[in-house]
């Protein structure tokens, strides 16, 4: 039986949550999901992972698909195989297109063939979005922690990590960048960039710019303070794989150089005085005194500081951050009969996302507010014991993409998070 980790895990939070039937069976088809339907082991040892009813594999939803699994890869080779694997084919595409946020599991042109400039035929879509280069190295350094696997290491992941710093430097400097993004009549505004494709001016901050948010819609103004959190926690990723494992010093004071730059950019331009939830996070600054004030349920987002790695979850700008997050303040908070929490605009009409739920739940530190949102997320599925991208907090039967693996498994991840089994998740195969 494949992955015999995850049907250990699987088989003993079945007995933790015996006395709550709906909620154990959410958790036994969301857990699996990602192996289940959209895992694809490839003949050259890379393991393609697409989105779900979507075939294209984003580098983001890739990386979160399998973070769950992290914990088990140490005595599941099956696991390791595929983690392994995805890796490899991440370190793949980002040689292929660095500025691409989702791939084709063959050059066959599949995607978005009109959009401008031309991409290649690897490419399903060309938004640059800054998280499409932080999650591949906090894949890679997450995995190396729990596995101790340094195979892993290949030439081309170890260019990768070069090539992150490279994109990355040269998108603190926008201005030099040949990058741009046009959509010919796009259905939204939000799925094209501004000013002849190269997206609203910005001034030089640190921060490193980015075209898209990582719900893939346009950023207003460039600098995304979310993703600029992940990249400063991901440098310093890079910085310790680059001492600990590849011996290579330069590389390691190159990542942290940039994280300096980042943080002090993030601390200047990125914090507002709110009138009532006071000193807190911006979403968007273009570093020119214009911010976005709003969170959106897509990760890297403002609530989910802590569980990047960010800022702990007591930190006071986080809290105020967080309120205001959680608040009407936020045009992106709804609330309804059946549920309240953070939607996105990339789904008009009040929608709530389960991966906001979620991720609410994994920040929390009351456990009170923990238990409610399991039981929301328990009792928002429309009957179907699945996750879904968003759903009406009113109605919870209109919901969109029934098949959307990155928010089964940020569920599954905040279940195991609230009912911990760590004798089942460390324990070595017997015998």
């Amino acid at each position: 039986m494949p992955y015999p980790a995850v049907h250990r895990l699987m088989a003993q939070m079945q007995r933790e949550l015996q006395d709550r039937p709906q909620l154990a069976q959410t958790f036994a088809n969301c857990f699996p999901n990602t192996l289940d339907t959209t895992v694809k082991l490839l003949d050259d040892g890379t393991s393609f992972v697409f989105t779900g009813d979507i075939p294209a594999m984003w580098l983001r939803d890739s990386s979160a698909q399998v973070s769950h699994y992290l914990p088990l890869a140490r005595h599941d080779p099956d696991l390791r195989r595929l983690i392994s694997g995805l890796i490899r084919r991440q370190a793949m595409y980002l040689a292929i297109d660095p500025y691409a946020n989702a791939f084709n599991a063959q050059p066959d042109g599949s995607g978005h063939g009109a959009d401008q400039p031309p991409q290649g035929p690897w490419v399903w879509e060309r938004k640059f979005e800054l998280d499409s280069l932080c999650y591949p190295v906090s894949l890679l350094f997450r995995y190396w922690r729990a596995t101790d696997d340094r195979d892993v290491f290949t030439p081309e992941v170890v260019q990768m990590l070069h090539t992150v710093l490279d994109v990355m430097g040269t998108e603190q400097r926008h201005e030099t960048s040949a990058y741009r993004f046009e959509r010919p009549d796009p259905w939204l505004p939000s799925d094209t960039l501004s000013h002849g494709g190269r997206g609203a001016p910005v001034a030089y901050t640190g921060m490193v710019w980015s075209g898209f948010r990582p719900s893939d819609d346009a950023c207003t103004y460039g600098y995304l303070i979310p993703a600029n959190m992940f990249a400063v926690v991901v440098l310093g990723q890079l910085a310790e794989l680059a001492r600990d494992v590849l011996n290579d010093p330069a590389l390691a004071g190159r990542a942290e150089k940039m994280q300096a730059e980042i943080e002090r950019g993030i601390q200047t331009y990125g914090v507002v005085e709110h009138p009532t939830h006071g000193r807190m996070y911006a979403y968007e600054t273009d570093g020119l005194g214009h911010h976005v004030l709003m969170d959106d349920a897509n990760v890297p987002s403002l609530l989910s500081v802590p569980y990047l790695g960010y800022r702990p979850a007591d930190d006071p700008t986080y809290l105020n951050t967080r309120r205001f997050v959680l608040s009407s303040d936020n045009p992106y908070y709804f609330q309804g009969l059946h549920a309240a929490g953070v939607g996105s605009p990339h789904t008009p009409g009040g929608l709530i996302w389960p991966i906001a739920l979620a991720m609410q739940g994994l920040t929390s530190t009351d456990p009170d507010e923990r238990h409610r949102l399991l039981d929301m997320l328990e009792r928002t599925t429309a009957g179907t014991a699945y996750m879904h991208e968003s759903f009406h907090p009113d109605d919870p039967a209109t919901f969109t993409r029934p098949w959307f693996a990155w928010a089964n498994s940020l569920f599954a991840e905040f279940v195991v998070a609230s009912i911990p089994v760590p004798d089942i998740q460390d324990a070595p195969e017997p015998g």
